[in-house]
């Protein structure tokens, strides 16, 4: 389904020359965000909301091995336009009909660049075209951001560029970045309390990823790795980097460059449903991807395949997975995944573990109609490409989880394409852990269905790490550019106080309302159930809920948030609302209106803390009353908290 209106809004867009400069000015369809731009010396923008300024005279540049775009820029033409156009994604993480409207300047220079700018109602983007006939060579480029104030912002820190952007957001202000240090993308400012300025990047290809520095007086700019020109031997899923080229990329002289964009807002409720990375990245390029199957996969890393009250020795054998199979059958779960030691050797992805008899798993599975997703080190990918994908597509598997890339440079970024490509001819899904965040490639190929990146519960086994006070910034900021396969699902509970790392009977932080509530919040086209099967016969209430939900939306309404505090999320799949809240350390009680409803006879089922989950995490309350289109529900949320619940 595609529709589109482009036309001219002269009157959105005002030129004004004088002198040696010329002033334009870009507002969003409504009006509340405005860009102003003068060419000078440099290709200067500033950025208002509601005529409240928040950032001034920022600037780009790019810097070619002969030129810099951008320095002294003599501008040729303009084009203005309006665009209103809706599409269906292939897999629908928000919602099933993506509105895409905006106002458009396209300013055309000389020496074979153009800078496009958008102005979208919830923010600003723009990205640089060449236009050269031959390859270029680019060294750097700028990404000049200076902001009205010492706003604060919640940072990810970051002392190398080889980050696997597992990193606790650190709130703080934009000059508080040592001299040493970067800040991962995406970033979230706090300007004044008033608004929220969400910063990533989209459309990401054949270059490298951006990071953000300090550059001291309310400014930051853009840093990016170098490109890699040598490798040497590092272990069994990772290599050295000897040498690195003098620029960041090597690219073709015709094309355009990856989308900077913010999404700038007075209410933090749009952060949490934009979706400025989708509306700004490539379309879907699988001429049938109805193949591509999203849901729920169980996965034994995380406890150890530890499963107990069964009369066979648990490890990684083929009794053990054909119990992870048979929980996957009985609960609706489509996939399973097998994580490290499926394989004979992390170096062979060709020989499975002679324990396990991955072929007998594959019919098993079959039979019960669960697939298997098999993980591998991205360097064990690469060092079998040219085998590895057709070999999983005639075993019969469904999937991949590739680890451990670490690194965004322009070498890694093709990676990632070369294996969506790959991975897309043979009808097999993509997991990326120890990745960067999203930024276009899962709109492209969406077979790329989820990405880590992210202070996952992967982090509790031993470190504790995963804290609700970081888990409630997730919607805010990771997730809020694309899938996170953070992997929930925990069934051992507990408050900080009384956590405990272990890897047998492994726990969270947050009461069990929360973890089911991230079923409902969090986005992932691959959503886990990464607890024992064992404990989850235990609680299968919960568990059923947390199988059951849908992984895909026709619908979603943030009903109330605040970033670093609370988020409220009510999703639709059919004739079925959903709704998860996650809180914060601090208790809270948020009221809401069902004001979204088409139904008059509906009945809510809720999860709820229970009245001891302050001290006793696992403690929750299951209540089911009626509800009515316009009905006020009080949501009580105990410290480190949360609430879930189906409406039908």
């Amino acid at each position: 389904m595609h529709c589109k209106k482009v036309c001219l809004v002269i009157a959105l867009i005002h030129t004004v020359s004088f002198l040696f400069a010329q002033q334009l000015i870009l507002s969003s369809p409504g009006g509340h965000i405005k860009i102003t731009m003068e060419i000078k010396d440099k290709i200067y923008y500033s950025i208002f909301f509601n005529d409240d300024t928040l950032m001034q005279d920022n600037y780009l540049q790019m810097q070619l091995q002969d030129k810099i775009l951008g320095e002294n820029p003599k501008l040729i033409k303009k084009e203005f336009s309006f665009t209103d156009e809706k599409s269906v994604p292939v897999v629908a993480f928000k919602n099933a009909i993506v509105e895409n409207k905006y106002n458009a300047l396209k300013l055309s220079f000389k020496n074979n660049f153009a800078v496009e700018f958008r102005a979208y109602d919830d923010g600003i983007a723009y990205r640089f075209i060449a236009t050269e006939k031959n390859e270029i060579i680019v060294e750097n480029e700028s990404a000049h951001l200076n902001f009205h104030d010492n706003y604060a912002a919640w940072l990810s820190p970051t002392n190398s560029f080889k980050c696997d952007y597992q990193v606790i957001y650190q709130n703080n202000t934009i000059n508080s970045l040592k001299s040493d240090q970067m800040s991962t993308l995406p970033l979230l400012v706090n300007a004044d309390n008033k608004y929220k300025i969400l910063i990533s990047e989209a459309d990401l290809y054949d270059y490298p990823a951006m990071f953000l520095k300090s550059a001291g007086s309310n400014i930051m700019e853009a840093a990016f790795p170098r490109n890699p020109t040598e490798f040497g031997p590092d272990g069994d899923r990772s290599v050295k980097l000897v040498k690195e080229a003098s620029y960041i990329a090597k690219t073709a002289g015709n094309r355009s460059f990856p989308w900077r964009f913010m999404v700038i807002t007075d209410s933090d409720k749009n952060i949490v449903a934009n979706q400025m990375v989708y509306k700004l990245s490539s379309p879907c390029s699988i001429s049938d991807p109805s193949w591509i199957k999203p849901g729920h996969v169980t996965w034994e890393w995380w406890h150890g395949a530890r499963i107990y009250g069964v009369d066979f020795k648990a490890g990684l054998n083929l009794e053990t997975y054909k119990y992870y199979i048979d929980f996957a059958s009985k609960f609706n779960i489509p996939y399973i995944i097998m994580d490290e030691g499926w394989a004979s050797s992390t170096l062979d992805p060709l020989n499975p573990n002679p324990n396990i008899d991955l072929h007998r798993l594959i019919e098993y599975g079959n039979s019960k109609n669960v697939k298997i997703i098999l993980w591998f080190t991205w360097l064990c990918v690469e060092n079998n490409f040219d085998t590895v994908f057709k070999t999983l597509q005639d075993w019969g598997v469904a999937g991949m989880k590739i680890d451990f890339m670490d690194r965004s440079d322009q070498w890694m970024v093709n990676y990632y394409e070369r294996v969506a490509k790959e991975a897309a001819k043979n009808n097999l899904l993509v997991d990326y852990h120890g990745a960067f965040k999203p930024a276009g490639l899962e709109k492209k190929y969406p077979n790329v269905i989820s990405y880590e990146g992210v202070v996952g519960m992967e982090m509790n086994i031993f470190a504790g790490l995963a804290k609700p006070d970081n888990n409630v910034l997730l919607p805010f900021i990771r997730n809020a550019v694309g899938p996170m396969d953070y992997t929930p699902g925990a069934m051992f509970t507990s408050q900080p106080e009384d956590y405990h790392g272990n890897w047998t009977n492994t726990m969270s932080i947050g009461t069990r309302a929360s973890q089911m509530a991230m079923y409902i919040v969090f986005e992932s086209g691959l959503q886990m159930l990464a607890d024992n099967p064992s404990n989850y016969y235990k609680e299968s209430d919960c568990a059923h809920f947390m199988a059951d939900a849908p992984v895909t939306w026709d619908e979603t309404k943030v009903l109330d948030a605040k970033a670093g505090e609370y988020v409220i999320v009510a999703r639709r799949k059919k004739n079925k609302w959903y709704i998860g809240a996650l809180n914060n350390s601090k208790a809270r009680s948020v009221t809401v209106k069902v004001d979204f409803l088409n139904n008059t006879n509906t009945t809510i089922t809720s999860y709820s803390d229970g009245i001891n989950a302050d001290v006793q995490a696992r403690d929750y309350k299951k209540n089911i009353v009626p509800v009515h289109e316009g009905d006020l529900i009080n949501i009580a949320m105990e410290r480190n908290g949360g609430y879930a619940a189906i409406i039908e």
